[in-house]
């Protein structure tokens, strides 16, 4: 049947098959036209219904987006995120997190226009915190928000005042309008995080799982869940990668997108400065006089060489 198109935003997906939520809440499965599909979780999407109940449709279109994040696994790059208001970036005391995939992460924020935070969770483990917090000084400095918890799950014994429900207490005001991506490596406690905010995200990843015949209880893909009745936040899950894909963007233009480099960047001799070897140099004088952190500049470095010798993905 063909009927009137409707607006309606993408909560899942598996292949060619969506989950759209339409403007009355309910959930539709959606396939794309054609043979490729470039909608991902987050889209606001131009649908139409294909049977009587309206739970089937077709995606005709795509709205225009504010923003749109890559992810990156091993040689290839693959949207998979679209008009995100935050990005909650989980990093632990232990395991020691990586610095790198945080840089990436922030700079896929910045350069997307999405808000980050970083949140240090395992701090009832002390001597590791220490190690942890001074290891974010430099982040602090750049003005990024760091807010600092010790995550439980539901049933584990507590640590003074370390509850579950303290640390929903915490962070809810922080998601309270707007979506967020949360994104953490195993080890860091994101599942808990999840389950904590949304108890019955395990009850939704099975249900999703079928209504997209995925044929497997997936645990690899992005999934929107909402954390109020009144659907004005929401909470979004992408498990199953370990890297955001910078390769949109050009090698010239990264200093711009880290804000301890970019400081300094106006002070070089020359506008297309890579910071490298030019002489007069401010990044690199700023690296010697310890403005800059020097595993942010082998970072940054590191990075122009991955960009310069990037692909047409």
């Amino acid at each position: 049947m063909n009927g009137a198109l409707g607006i309606g935003l993408v909560i899942a997906g598996h292949g060619r098959n969506y989950l759209v939520e339409a403007a009355d809440h309910h959930a539709v499965l959606c396939q794309s036209r054609g043979k490729k599909s470039d909608c991902v979780v987050g889209d606001q999407v131009r649908w139409q219904p294909t049977n009587e109940q309206a739970t089937q449709g077709v995606i005709e279109g795509i709205e225009t987006r504010r923003n749109l994040l890559y992810r990156q696994d091993e040689m290839r790059t693959k949207s998979f995120a679209a008009n995100l208001d935050r990005l909650l970036i989980m990093v632990a005391t232990d395991p020691s997190f990586s610095e790198s995939q945080l840089s990436r992460a922030l700079i896929a924020a910045e350069e997307a226009r999405i808000k980050p935070t970083i949140l240090l969770n395992k701090i009832d483990l002390q001597e590791a915190t220490a190690v942890a917090r001074q290891r974010l000084a430099p982040y602090k400095a750049m003005g990024y928000p760091v807010l600092e918890v010790a995550l439980k799950a539901r049933g584990d014994a507590a640590h003074g005042d370390l509850s579950p429900d303290l640390a929903r207490d915490q962070l809810l005001p922080l998601l309270s309008r707007g979506s967020t991506l949360v994104l953490g490596p195993s080890g860091t406690g994101k599942s808990t995080l999840v389950n904590l905010l949304v108890p019955q995200a395990d009850a939704q990843v099975g249900e999703i799982s079928t209504a997209l015949n995925s044929g497997r209880h997936t645990t690899t893909h992005t999934r929107w869940y909402w954390l109020d009745d009144s659907h004005q936040a929401a909470l979004i899950d992408s498990p199953g990668f370990q890297e955001f894909g910078l390769h949109h963007i050009d090698a010239k233009d990264l200093a711009h997108w880290m804000p301890d480099l970019r400081a300094h960047a106006d002070g070089c001799r020359f506008s297309n400065c890579m910071h490298d070897q030019e002489p007069n140099c401010a990044v690199r004088a700023a690296v010697t006089r310890g403005e800059i952190a020097g595993s942010r500049y082998r970072i940054f470095r590191e990075l122009c060489v991955e960009l310069g010798n990037k692909r047409t993905w």
